[in-house]
């Protein structure tokens, strides 16, 4: 009996506590996120880098239908060998990528939200030649949509400063 009402004074006191904060949930009735979904249009892609980019945007933000927002971005990345065997073959790899990018307004153009993210994932190269070309196209793939992951949650973060 006593756990009990010890868990029910823990939730109660949680509750208020984010209450008393003003915590707000982005896809709230008073988060800002919701100018945000249908409405942010990215570059269209130009390699497989920025494909997998603009595609995790497009399945967190949803098509812009109409565009309000204009988002581009220029992606940068690089490999470097991590780990070496002792026959000198580079058997790890680590992948790190830098995303500058820009909100504007789809209609005058003006510069609304800018901002960089950057983050790092790794892969194998013990395989065969087709199985290292596979896991560092998944590196690529997976390091893209930890970058687009980062620039939803700093637009959503931002969200309430855009125009309405």
């Amino acid at each position: 009996m006593w756990s009990s009402n010890r868990r029910t004074f823990l939730l109660t006191g949680g509750a208020l506590a984010l209450t008393g904060c003003g915590f707000t949930p982005a896809y709230g009735p008073q988060g800002g996120a919701g100018v945000l979904l249908n409405s942010v249009s990215p570059d269209a892609p130009s390699s497989p880098d920025a494909f997998a980019l603009v595609t995790h945007l497009q399945e967190r933000l949803g098509p812009a239908n109409p565009a309000r927002y204009r988002l581009s971005y220029t992606i940068k990345t690089a490999a470097a060998g991590q780990g070496i065997s002792t026959d000198n073959a580079t058997t790890r790899y680590q992948l790190s990528g830098t995303v500058d990018y820009t909100l504007r307004d789809a209609t005058s153009d003006a510069v609304l939200l800018t901002g960089r993210v950057n983050s790092f994932t790794s892969w194998s190269a013990s395989g065969t030649i087709v199985a290292s070309q596979s896991a560092e196209q998944d590196a690529h793939i997976r390091l893209m949509t930890i970058l687009a992951d980062q620039i939803v949650t700093r637009l959503l973060a931002q969200a309430s400063s855009l125009p309405q």
